[in-house]
């Protein structure tokens, strides 16, 4: 059978699509690109804000008005949380965002009876983490490692805590494992991913926490890096750090998700830590590796925000200094509280303050980038574009370098010779 798979959202639904890629190949189906013929088309969608919702629906009807004989099965968390809208699409099999080993093993058994159906669970019901294949999609280089599921944080603009439920954990063993296999299939870098990782462990009541995980993957895997994904800035404490300081093949890049830099507008979000509680995470990262880069995510225009609110935030940028950030006009979000907040504002508003944002966010990854002009730097090689050979450092700053021949997967010294808008430029040492 041909299948092809098209995923909207964050990396734990990439993951989790590479995961089904992974599996359906394995069974004997080729993977075929999305715009070609296929038998069965997949799709992962995503519902973190109402443009995910619509940008779910819009891919769907495509697919159904452009391949009107295939079939075609959607999950993820748009059709966790609206399985009947997603039905009235057209689609053949709708399933969420639980047990994609049975969903696979389904649609296979039913993929030629086109007798369609919607199975979704009570996400709050499950109590096991989905072990998947883990993996990437850059080739043998930077693969992904889901060791996490679920949130209990319930910030009043999100759904996701109701479409993926309570708290899984990959129990640390099989990570370990997960580790290790990635490894030896010449991966030189494991990205951590979850969606909401510094969870880890939390619901097992025994003191585990994510720092275990942390210094047990270091350990199994010396020689690959590893990388974080997003964290709650509470995660980071002195014992954190001083634990993920030891071992040297963590990357020194930590992605705390801020939202906003202004405590009211926290405290109607419902997030669990004021702006203090940030800028103390920033100063400890910052007291235990040498110029950490610590990213975040930002949404201005959340409802009742007020200028004076937005100016706080944009003053509090510039005191955490961070070396790169994702900026997002607030998303109206049915069925959460915010979307039932008064004081929504304007398309307008919103995206004068987001140009703003950026602009004090660009000034200040231009500083950090300029910080590391004449030093040194390991990058992992990647691929070739403009006859330039590019790759991450371990702080996640992308790197561009000269050099001839193949250097694909390829660790390399490159001594930093300026900095352009977004990246730096070096030459490979000799």
């Amino acid at each position: 059978m041909r299948f092809a798979i098209y995923t909207l959202g964050c990396k734990v639904n990439q993951y989790e699509s590479q995961a089904m890629e992974t599996i359906l190949e394995g069974q004997g189906h080729t993977l075929v690109p999305f715009e070609e013929e296929a038998e069965l088309y997949l799709i992962n969608t995503c519902s973190v804000t109402a443009v995910s919702d619509k940008k779910s629906r819009q891919t769907i009807r495509r697919t159904r008005r452009e391949h009107p004989d295939a079939v075609i099965a959607v999950c993820g968390c748009y059709a966790q949380a609206s399985p009947e809208q997603v039905a009235e699409l057209g689609v053949d099999f709708v399933s969420g965002t639980g047990d994609r080993l049975a969903f696979l093993e389904q649609v296979q058994q039913e993929v030629d009876r086109r007798q369609r159906w919607v199975q979704v669970d009570d996400p709050f019901r499950r109590t096991d983490f989905e072990v998947l294949p883990a993996g990437g999609l850059e080739g043998r280089t930077r693969a992904m490692l889901k060791v996490q599921d679920g949130c209990r944080n319930f910030c009043t603009y999100c759904i996701i805590p109701y479409t993926r439920g309570a708290l899984r954990s990959e129990p640390l063993e099989s990570a370990v494992e997960q580790a290790r296999q990635l490894a030896e299939q010449g991966y030189r870098e494991i990205v951590l991913t979850g969606i909401e990782i510094s969870s880890w462990g939390l619901e097992w009541k025994d003191g585990s926490s994510l720092i275990d995980l942390i210094e047990a993957l270091c350990q199994a895997v010396p020689h690959l890096r590893i990388r974080l994904g997003s964290l709650e800035p509470r995660t980071i404490t002195e014992d954190f750090c001083r634990r993920a300081a030891a071992p040297p093949n963590l990357c020194p890049h930590f992605h705390l998700s801020l939202q906003s830099g202004c405590d009211s507008v926290l405290k109607r979000m419902h997030r669990r830590y004021d702006t203090a509680r940030f800028l103390e995470s920033c100063r400890l990262l910052r007291t235990w590796f040498d110029r950490p880069a610590i990213t975040t995510d930002l949404i201005v225009g959340f409802p009742g925000e007020t200028e004076e609110e937005f100016d706080e935030t944009l003053a509090f940028l510039e005191r955490a200094a961070f070396s790169a950030m994702h900026i997002f006009p607030y998303s109206r979000r049915p069925g959460t509280p915010a979307a039932r907040m008064e004081g929504q504002i304007s398309n307008a508003v919103k995206e004068e303050r987001a140009h703003r944002a950026a602009q004090v966010a660009s000034a200040l990854e231009q500083r950090y980038l300029a910080s590391w002009v004449g030093e040194s730097l390991p990058v992992l090689l990647e691929e070739q574009r403009d006859s330039l050979w590019q790759g991450h450092a371990p702080n996640y700053v992308q790197v561009r370098t000269s050099a001839q021949g193949n250097w694909h997967n390829v660790m390399a010294d490159v001594r930093i010779t300026g900095a352009g808008e977004g990246y730096l430029v070096g030459e490979m040492a000799r």
